[in-house]
C-alpha cells in the first residue's frame, strides 16, 4: 500500500478535501502527488455503500474482534 501511495499519490475524499489549498499544501509538504477525488462528498458514501453491500468481504478489514474478546 506503501508503494502505491508514494507512486500514484494521495487521494483526498470527503468534505476536508474541498478546502481551498489543502491539495497544494500537502503536496508541498509530502513531496508526494495530491490528488482531490472527482466528487469527494459522494465518493465516501458510494465507497461505504459498496462496504455494506459487502460486508462479509470486508468484516476482517473493519471488525476487530480485540474488544469482543476482552469484554468476554
Amino acid at each position: 500500500m506503501l508503494a502505491d501511495i508514494m507512486d500514484q499519490g494521495i487521494i483526498l475524499a470527503g468534505g476536508g478535501a474541498m478546502l481551498k489549498g489543502l491539495d497544494l499544501r500537502l503536496q508541498e509538504e509530502t513531496k508526494m502527488p495530491v490528488h482531490v477525488a472527482d466528487d469527494p462528498l459522494q465518493c465516501v458514501v458510494r465507497g461505504t455503500g459498496a462496504c455494506l453491500e459487502n460486508l462479509e468481504v470486508y468484516r476482517k478489514v473493519f471488525v476487530d474482534d480485540t474488544y469482543t474478546r476482552l469484554r468476554t
